[in-house]
């Protein structure tokens, strides 16, 4: 059931990416021993369903919710969406955003900035969902020069 979300990966044996869920999929994650789920979508998006921080707790799983305008991504977002996964080492993880664009570029960056993976590497599950146009090709090339020039 999980191969049938929107844009699925499954990156490691502990964490996985898509878009967005249906509540019946949100099921088949708890079944499949997520502990988190981490939403980077928005709330109030037509894609959105009604309240999924309910529906994701009631399957036993914790919610975060870290919003990500899709016209606007700005570095804070990141930064957040950083201090969570680092908080959360060691849980099972699902993250999901509209259609896995925004979460694979985060889960990109996450991983070259802290994870030392190389940007080839990195960047190889974002080439599998998309190609980043140019608002979030600039938000990946300033985040890595800023991280180049404060190592």
């Amino acid at each position: 059931m999980l191969r049938e979300i929107y844009n699925f990966l499954s990156l490691s044996d502990t964490i996985a990416t898509a878009g967005q869920p249906t509540e019946g999929q949100i099921s088949a994650i708890a079944e499949s021993g997520y502990d988190l789920v981490i939403n980077l979508g928005l709330a109030d998006a037509e894609y959105a369903l009604d309240d999924e921080e309910a529906i994701v707790r009631a399957h036993g799983m914790q919610y975060i919710h870290l919003p990500v305008i899709w016209e606007r991504p700005i570095a804070l977002d990141l930064e957040g969406f950083i201090d969570v996964m680092e908080a959360n080492k060691g849980k099972k993880i699902f993250v999901h955003c509209a259609a896995n664009m925004r979460v694979s570029v985060f889960m990109a960056l996450y991983r070259i900035l802290r994870l030392g993976w190389s940007q080839e590497k990195a960047f190889e599950q974002v080439k599998r969902i998309w190609v980043p146009n140019a608002t979030w090709q600039t938000f990946i090339d300033d985040i890595l020069e800023q991280n180049n020039s404060n190592p």
